[in-house]
């Protein structure tokens, strides 16, 4: 896969960056067990600030809506921002920085919100909150191609596609394929309109969003979901603040308690949690 000030590129060393869309919520908004802490407040990289790592665009999780970075993600990252009494601001940047932990650990950001699944070999250079989306992969493909699932792409000897550092590409790998590998998950599309590759491989609910543009759906239709157990989770830096850490799981765990959770949801899905197929 939102927020007020735009980040200095820079000051930052990074090629772009987005603006955001939170408030800065008052001591008693969201108030948690550990108000004493939270008067303390985390170590920051800019004072004020939640600063959060991600990589545009990735619809409906993150994305520009004219000057601001909005999206399912955004949207949960500013449940712990305002708990914080902080406003949220976006840094666009490379994923594969994000994953190895490089962007947080360099202090570009706080926190990583980008669609990140939760794994073991990221596990060893990231701290993670609760997982906070239960996701899946699906299949792209031109219509009429025949294609229901990953062994009709292996027979038919079609060329498949997969945005580069993703776990959808780790997955087709290990299933023997040797995907061509694309930047972004927008030029992952562009390859598969243009005819670069048959059939790519990328999460469901991008997948989704993507065929909701008549042009999309018009010639590529949705083809195969792959179940692979996958979870998203707010992403930290190794041995994360507490003070922050608590309050990105206590924020994410009161909202899908209190309904908060469910109403982003169906915001950004247009389904409830666990109807996206």
């Amino acid at each position: 896969m939102a927020v007020g000030a735009m980040v200095v590129a820079g000051a930052l060393g990074l090629s772009a960056c987005g603006g955001g869309t939170s408030t800065t919520a008052s001591p008693s908004d969201g108030a948690s067990a550990s108000a004493p802490a939270a008067a303390e407040g985390p170590k920051l990289v800019t004072p004020g600030k939640l600063t959060t790592c991600t990589n545009l665009p990735y619809e409906p999780f993150q994305f520009k809506e004219g000057d601001k970075v909005v999206g399912f993600d955004v949207d949960i990252v500013d449940l712990a921002a305002k708990k914080l009494g902080l406003t949220q601001e976006i840094v666009d940047i490379d994923f594969a920085v994000i994953k190895s932990g490089a962007a947080m650990a360099t202090n570009k950001c706080d926190v990583a919100a980008a669609g990140m699944t939760i794994t073991e070999e990221r596990k060893a250079n990231i701290d993670f909150s609760v997982p906070y989306f239960d996701a899946t992969q699906a299949l792209l493909a031109k219509k009429g191609t025949g294609v229901t699932t990953l062994d009709d792409v292996k027979a038919k000897n079609l060329k498949l596609g997969a945005q580069a550092s993703t776990t959808g590409l780790d997955y087709v790998k290990e299933k023997g394929f040797d995907p061509k590998e694309f930047a972004d998950s927008p030029k992952e599309l562009l390859g598969l309109q243009s005819g670069q590759v048959d059939v790519i491989v990328q999460d469901l609910p991008v997948v989704l969003t993507w065929l909701k543009k008549p042009e999309i759906a018009d010639k590529f239709e949705l083809v195969a979901s792959l179940d692979t157990g996958e979870q998203y989770g707010v992403g930290l830096k190794k041995n994360a603040d507490p003070i922050l850490l608590k309050a990105i799981n206590d924020s994410i765990t009161e909202a899908k308690a209190d309904g908060t959770y469910e109403q982003i949801f169906v915001k950004w899905f247009g389904k409830k949690p666990g109807e996206l197929g």
